[in-house]
């Protein structure tokens, strides 16, 4: 069944794109030709196109049909939510990647929100104690933690990088913390977080940070493929 909306016909033409239907620098169909095979009106293809240029996907030029992107050099945070509303799975690469990025972002944060507001990181931890041995609450207490601290955090670039991937973070963390090793790891360290931030430690706290961010690629490369670089 074609769907009849600029948001179906956005979705359509993104999933040509990952399956290499539509492939990178060739042009799509002109937008004539698009109206046709959903059966809309032009002004709804506009407005699909329209979409997919601002989230990185395509190139509009005046006169011509669209251009399709090299997404991975040409996209932005929203290319990364557009690729994971295609998967009912999150995939396990895509984790790998995300983990690899903590690891520069979270230690930077988590000093600087110490640095600036560390009565209120303090109040971040309130439910620790009664956090539940299960994937979902492990996901939503991280995810509470570091959007918390990011938000305490001076540079608002941190929070509008964890504000992209609210929709997807839940996804993603609950299959990583399906595995009990993952939690233990985890509530080890936010006990080890804790501490820092009431001893008033910022760089203590930051290296913890750093370091669980290391072993949690660590053990999730493990879980993958038996790779375990960051383990040391």
């Amino acid at each position: 069944m074609k769907e009849r909306t600029s948001v179906g016909i956005r979705k359509e033409i993104i999933r040509s794109i990952l399956e290499g239907t539509c492939r990178i620098h060739e042009s799509l169909l002109p937008e004539r030709e698009l109206a046709t095979r959903f059966d809309v009106g032009r002004p709804t293809v506009r407005e699909a196109l329209q979409r997919l240029e601002r989230d990185g996907w395509i190139t509009i030029r005046k006169g011509q049909p669209a251009i399709v992107n090299d997404y991975w050099k040409q996209g932005n945070l929203m290319t990364i939510a557009n690729i994971l509303e295609q998967h009912e799975d999150i995939p396990d690469d895509f984790i790998s990647h995300m983990l690899e990025l903590r690891i520069s972002l979270t230690p930077a944060y988590t000093k600087d929100a110490i640095n600036h507001h560390r009565l209120r990181v303090i109040s971040l931890f309130v439910d620790v104690e009664e956090l539940k041995d299960d994937a979902e609450s492990y996901a939503d207490f991280d995810w509470h933690l570091q959007l918390g601290t990011a938000e305490l955090c001076s540079n608002p670039i941190y929070l509008l990088i964890l504000n992209s991937f609210k929709n997807i973070y839940s996804k993603m963390a609950v299959k990583y913390f399906s595995d009990p090793e993952h939690r233990q790891a985890s509530r080890s360290y936010y006990d080890e977080l804790l501490k820092a931030v009431l001893k008033g430690d910022p760089e203590e706290a930051e290296n913890a940070a750093k370091a669980m961010m290391k072993k949690s690629l660590s053990l999730w490369k493990r879980n993958m493929n038996g790779e375990d670089e960051y383990e040391k």
